[in-house]
């Protein structure tokens, strides 16, 4: 079952980072960001750090099939849901999405450790 889990959550990280690296406009619309006019370093941002970046962790995960590449993308999330709960507190970004998006880190971030460290 945890195998199963594991694979599933790796799709989904992929399919959400294919989408900050394929659409990174959209992403950046959906997360209310923009490019500061004449410049596309934002979308390079979106495509690398929100995109391309959780389609290399979950596909390195599952050509590595092991516990420890899952519970290292476990552990990416738990970084990830840091640094969103940080930015609710500190700058007061709790919006209906910010509070979707940490929820969905930790969820994962606690799978995917909880399961693979120590199996």
């Amino acid at each position: 079952m945890i195998d199963i889990v594991n694979v599933i959550l790796m799709i989904a990280t992929i399919a959400f980072g294919l989408i900050g690296w394929l659409a990174p406009r959209y992403t950046m619309d959906k997360l209310k960001l923009a490019c500061k006019q004449g410049s596309t370093l934002g979308m390079s941002e979106i495509r690398a750090a929100n995109g391309a970046l959780f389609v290399g962790l979950g596909v390195a995960a599952l050509v590595m099939g092991l516990p420890l590449g899952y519970a290292m993308v476990g552990f990416a999330y738990v970084g990830a849901a840091i640094g969103r709960l940080t930015s609710i507190v500190l700058d007061d970004s709790g919006e209906f999405i910010s509070y979707s998006f940490v929820a969905a880190e930790i969820a994962f971030a606690l799978f995917l450790v909880w399961a693979n460290v120590g199996a």
